[in-house]
C-alpha cells in the first residue's frame, strides 16, 4: 500500500469560468423576457470574438471541459462565470454593477445563467461547485436569489457584486443597509466569493487607461476585503465565510497590519487629528476577523504569491488554474505546481490543492480520490523545479518567470 506522504495529490482548482453560449441561454430565461432576448441578440456583437478562438465551447461542453480538465491533472473545479449573459454587453464578473435602467433586464439575464449552471453542474455534481450570481440593487431580490441558489445545490455561494467608486446608485458594502443579505447568506450556509476584476471604475480605452486598468485592479478588488472586515460585517455575522479569488495572499500581510494599525488608533478614540465620527470601533483586530472568515484564492500562483501562508494561515489558501482563461496557467498546471511548490512541505501542498477547497465548497475527497490516482500528481513530481517555462503560455506567472530569468543570464 502507498504511504499516505507518497499517494497522488488530489488536485481542486478553485478557479475556473464556465457558462451558456448566448442562444443557449433564451430557453432558461423567464419566458416573459424572450422577446426582448430576441431583439437583443439579433443586434449583439461579441466585442471579444478574436480573443475566443476555439476556447469557446470549453466553456459549456460537458464532454470536452472534462477531458481538458483531467489532462491538467485536475478533478474537480469551482466555477464562476465567464459568457455574456443575456442583455449584458460583457461577462458577469467583469462588468460594471447594473444601473438603474439596466437592473430589470439584468437581473432576468443573471437569473438565466443561475438556472443554466445548476443543470451544468448537476451533470457532475462531485466535480463541479457552481458560484451564483446576484445583484445589489434591490436586497429583497437579492435574498430571493441567495435561497433559490442554496435550494438547487449551487454550493460554490454567491458572486458577490463590488460596488466601484464611481457606482453612486449602490451603497457601499459598508452599509448596514446590506445586514438582511448577509443574515440570508449566512442562514443559508453559502460562500461569499469575489474575484479579481471586480469593482474597478470606468477607464479609457487608451493603452494608458488599459494599462492602470490591470495595475490597479489588485486594490480596487482588495477593497471589498477590506469593506466587509472594517464595517464590522464578520464581525456582526460570525459564520460568514469569504473568499477573494485569483489574487494570490502575498498582499495580504501587509494589508492587514495596516489595517489592525488603524484600527488601533481608532479603538483609542482617534488617530492624529481623524476622531471616530460614531460607532464603535471593531472589538477584535482586523486580522482577527480575517483569519476566522476569509480564504484566498491563489490562481496559477508563483512562489511569491503564496508567501503570505504563514500568516493568513496555509489552511485558507486554495489553488485555481483559472481553466479556460488565456491568463491561466492551462494546459500547463503541472508545471505551475512545480514552479510554485517544489520546496513547500508536502503536506502544506495537499492542502492548498484540495483540502482547502474541499472543506470550504464541500468537495469529497474521497469520492474524488480514485480519479486523482489516476491522473499521478505525485508529490515526486511536484519537488521538481520547473526547468523549462512553457513557451507557448500567456499565464502572467510564467511570464514573469521568464522575465527574471533571462534577466538573470544577461
Amino acid at each position: 500500500m502507498t504511504p499516505a506522504a507518497d499517494r497522488p495529490y488530489i488536485t481542486i482548482t478553485a478557479d475556473t469560468h464556465a457558462g451558456a453560449a448566448i442562444d443557449m441561454y433564451r430557453d432558461y430565461l423567464d419566458p416573459s423576457y424572450r422577446d426582448d432576448f430576441d431583439a437583443w441578440r439579433g443586434a449583439y456583437k461579441n466585442p471579444s470574438k478574436k480573443l475566443l478562438g476555439k476556447k469557446k465551447t470549453k466553456n459549456w461542453d460537458s464532454e470536452e471541459r472534462r477531458r481538458d480538465l483531467a489532462g491538467d491533472g485536475v478533478v474537480a473545479e469551482v466555477i464562476f462565470p465567464n459568457t455574456v449573459p443575456p442583455f449584458y454587453e460583457k461577462a458577469y464578473h467583469v462588468a460594471p454593477a447594473a444601473k438603474p435602467e439596466q437592473y430589470e433586464r439584468w437581473l432576468a439575464g443573471t437569473r438565466a445563467h443561475n438556472r443554466w449552471l445548476a443543470d451544468f453542474c448537476a451533470e457532475e455534481p462531485e466535480r463541479r461547485a457552481g458560484i451564483g450570481l446576484i445583484h445589489l440593487n434591490d436586497v429583497d431580490d437579492a435574498i430571493e436569489d441567495v435561497k433559490w441558489i442554496a435550494e438547487h445545490g449551487l454550493r460554490g455561494g454567491v458572486l458577490l457584486p463590488l460596488p466601484a467608486l464611481d457606482d453612486v446608485h449602490l451603497d457601499p458594502l459598508t452599509s448596514p443597509s446590506y445586514d438582511r443579505l448577509w443574515a440570508a447568506i449566512q442562514d443559508h450556509d453559502l460562500v461569499i466569493n469575489q474575484h479579481s476584476g471586480q469593482g474597478s471604475p470606468h477607464y479609457d480605452a487608451s493603452a494608458g487607461g488599459q494599462m492602470l486598468w490591470v495595475l490597479e485592479m489588485p486594490f480596487m478588488v482588495q477593497r471589498g476585503f477590506c469593506q466587509l472586515i472594517l464595517s464590522g460585517v464578520f464581525e456582526r455575522f460570525p459564520k460568514l465565510r469569504y473568499i477573494l479569488t485569483e489574487s494570490g495572499c502575498a498582499w495580504a500581510p501587509g494589508l492587514l497590519r495596516r489595517m489592525d494599525g488603524v484600527h488601533m488608533g481608532m479603538k483609542a478614540g482617534m488617530m492624529g487629528e481623524v476622531q471616530m465620527s460614531s460607532g464603535e470601533a471593531l472589538k477584535e483586530t482586523p486580522t482577527f476577523y480575517a483569519r476566522r472568515n476569509c480564504w484566498y484564492g491563489a490562481s496559477f500562483p508563483s512562489p511569491a504569491d503564496i508567501q503570505g501562508r504563514d500568516y493568513v494561515g496555509v489552511d485558507r489558501i486554495l489553488w485555481g488554474n483559472d481553466y479556460p482563461h488565456y491568463e491561466g496557467c492551462y494546459p500547463y498546471s503541472r508545471e505551475n505546481m512545480r514552479l510554485a511548490f517544489a520546496d513547500v512541505e508536502e503536506r502544506e501542498v495537499r492542502m492548498m490543492l484540495a483540502e482547502n477547497a474541499a472543506k470550504l465548497y464541500g468537495f469529497d475527497l474521497e469520492k474524488l480520490r480514485p480519479e486523482a490516482e489516476k491522473l499521478g500528481i505525485t508529490p515526486e513530481l511536484v519537488r521538481v523545479p520547473l526547468d523549462e517555462i512553457p513557451a507557448d503560455s500567456m499565464c502572467p506567472t510564467f511570464q514573469r518567470e521568464r522575465f527574471v530569468r533571462a534577466r538573470a543570464t544577461g
